[in-house]
């Protein structure tokens, strides 16, 4: 586990970011240039090495009702590229969730052992194929992509 120092140099190294330190030595970093509503990439980094950051509006993540991802665990390149591709989704402005298209949207998830589900939006349900055997149904892409990522897939 990277230490609060570590993970506070690695998200200084985004000079697009400003720090605000807020209450019990805990930083939040904003991203002032962004394009939604959402300005907050990194959420109280604390001394103990705890801290969130914001992945509403990436593929892939786990994220709470907030859309924060607990990055206690992560690792350097894990806090880059997550950093990262917040910072990207907030340059743009995103359509809610619910406003996707019903168009078939069609994704591959692998395995480190190579396994592979795919991800289909059917009829505004997202289901998970084995093969043709179906293997879930969820009401949205987020809790689709939040159990593939449980399970250890990531999106091609």
């Amino acid at each position: 586990m990277l230490t609060f120092n570590e993970k506070l140099a690695i998200i200084e190294s985004f000079k697009e970011l400003t720090r605000k330190d807020v209450s019990l030595g805990r930083v939040n970093f904003q991203y002032e240039e962004s394009q939604a509503e959402k300005k907050n990439v990194v959420y109280h980094l604390h001394p103990n090495g705890n801290g969130f950051v914001y992945a509403g509006n990436i593929k892939g993540y786990s994220t709470d009702n907030k859309g924060m991802v607990n990055i206690r665990e992560f690792t350097e390149d894990e806090l880059k590229t997550i950093i990262q591709q917040s910072i990207n989704s907030l340059d743009v402005v995103n359509p809610n969730e619910d406003e996707l298209s019903d168009e078939a949207i069609e994704e591959t998830w692998i395995n480190r052992d190579k396994q592979s589900l795919t991800l289909i939006n059917e009829e505004g349900m997202w289901n998970v194929y084995a093969g043709l055997n179906l293997d879930g149904t969820f009401n949205s892409y987020g809790e689709a992509a939040a159990y593939l990522d449980e399970e250890g897939f990531k999106r091609l």
